[in-house]
């Protein structure tokens, strides 16, 4: 007979396995790729949702003597 809610949860599991080792890939890839903000001063990288007040900080603690908008163009706008 075999067709029980056991043999159905059974064959959900065993789908739901195969749908998740397909989608297998690398965070650090996709890390790495959203790093888009750089200081153009020091060129070290930020993540592209950094707020404006991150960037700040940064600019003042590594960079005292050069302008926010030197380190960081695009907050010009």
């Amino acid at each position: 007979m075999g067709g029980g809610n056991g043999q159905k949860s059974k064959m959900a599991r065993e789908r739901n396995l195969e749908k998740q080792k397909g989608a297998k890939g690398s965070q650090l890839d996709t890390n790495k790729k959203a790093m888009t903000i750089q200081c153009k001063v020091c060129m070290q990288t930020f993540m592209c949702t950094t707020s404006e007040v991150k960037c700040r900080e940064h600019a003042e603690a590594k960079h005292p003597k050069t302008d926010l908008h030197q380190c960081f163009p695009h907050l010009k706008q």
